[in-house]
């Protein structure tokens, strides 16, 4: 994801992703597995849990769990937990407050963004004294310092931080996605019962095997991600049953790309769990399974024995549902949505919208009063939109239709 002031967005989706765009479905595309230093991942200082099992309440916005955390008189602040990445992120603020000396060696390879002027600049690194939720108390934390305005503005929440695997290294984490929770406990508990699969390899980075049809290939678990699944077709023969088409576009640190997303013919097996025709998003980077995939979940991961454990109510085949569009995606801004790409050969671009157009009201209310979790029910809905758009000092209408970007 490219960092900015506007966070391109497009809740297109049922099951939108959050910066994935256009179904939402790459929001933290910028997290997922991008900050790798190629070294030993940081460790976190001491990690204190004042019960056996702590339980952090969270909410549900385009498939990230974003917990909420109180322990001074300036919170409460918001986090969200992206098991794809290897380093913390805190916001400018956080590190003001409880940041001191920059924690890595002087040679660590820090992350350079792009800025939303479009030039580049290096994060700045930081050691948090502290960082508690609630029973669960965190010492001595590398993080990384980045400016989640934009990503706030996205989300309609207040983001002070996304939290990597490595803080997680000293207790056992559940992301329990049906029951909106997050669930922190001692090493030695014992986990749910469900299909445990080992990492498989010597970093403690959550990389799975995973069986499409009669082909296994690794994948990254990435709850920094909203999308579904996120596959590299290399060495792979993927048959689908919907071919890849283009999409919007999707940020990344690195720059945007043009999403080519469409529907496999095969069945996804996750252990014993078997997702059906899954929709895939197509990569150049390591396959990855998104919180589109585990919001079916609850997902319990053990560092220290190189594990982790899928369980569902259900032992049902998982259907994937059609990948409904409006056809854009924007840039927020309090008082206006900006048109960051249309998606070719939609309704959308028939109807001659551009990039750089500004969207002020939906179905006749300002923009304002759309949150992603509304807008998101909306698309997934509807059958045509009212956007009304901005010329000059003239806003002028116009009803476009949404349609299934992957039926």
């Amino acid at each position: 994801m490219s960092p900015a002031a506007d966070s391109p967005t497009d809740a297109d989706s049922p099951r939108p992703r959050v910066l994935r765009w256009l179904g939402a479905a790459t929001l933290l595309a910028l997290v997922t597995g991008c900050f790798s230093f190629h070294r030993e991942p940081p460790h976190p200082g001491r990690t204190k849990l004042d019960s056996p099992v702590v339980t952090l309440s969270a909410i549900t916005v385009s498939n990230y769990l974003i917990i909420e955390a109180k322990w001074d008189k300036h919170g409460p602040y918001h986090f969200l937990i992206d098991t794809g990445a290897s380093v913390t992120l805190v916001s400018p603020e956080l590190a003001a407050r409880y940041g001191g000396k920059n924690p890595f060696p002087p040679d660590t390879p820090l992350v350079r963004v792009k800025s939303a002027e479009g030039d580049t600049a290096l994060l700045t690194a930081t050691l948090l004294s502290r960082l508690q939720l609630d029973g669960a108390r965190f010492d001595d934390v590398q993080a990384l310092v980045y400016d989640f305005t934009a990503l706030s503005a996205h989300l309609g929440v207040k983001i002070d931080g996304i939290l990597g695997f490595p803080l997680f290294r000293e207790t056992l984490l559940t992301l329990d996605y049906p029951h909106a929770r997050v669930l922190l406990q001692d090493l030695d508990a014992t986990p749910q019962s469900g299909a445990t699969i080992a990492f498989n390899n010597d970093r403690k980075t959550p990389i799975i095997p995973v069986r499409l049809g009669d082909q296994t290939f690794a994948a990254l678990i990435d709850s920094g991600s909203d999308a579904a699944l996120s596959l590299n077709p290399v060495g792979l023969q993927p048959v689908f049953a919907v071919a890849p088409r283009p999409g919007a576009m999707v940020g990344t640190l690195t720059g945007d790309r043009e999403q080519r997303i469409g529907r496999l013919a095969s069945t996804l097996m996750i252990g014993n769990h078997a997702l059906v025709r899954p929709v895939v998003d197509l990569t150049d980077d390591l396959s990855s399974l998104g919180g589109g995939i585990l919001k079916d979940f609850t997902v319990t991961f053990d560092q220290e024995r190189s594990r982790v454990t899928f369980q569902r109510d259900s032992t049902a085949p998982i259907p994937a549902e059609p990948r409904r569009s409006a056809g854009l995606s924007f840039t927020k801004t309090p008082a206006y949505w900006r048109v960051a790409s249309v998606v070719p050969g939609s309704p959308a671009a028939a109807a001659g919208v551009q990039p750089g157009d500004l969207v002020t009201r939906l179905n006749g209310e300002p923009v304002p009063r759309w949150d992603i979790r509304r807008y998101e029910l909306l698309v997934a809905t509807a059958t045509s939109i009212e956007f009304t758009f901005l010329n000059g000092a003239q806003e002028t209408s116009q009803r476009i239709k949404v349609f299934d970007l992957v039926p």
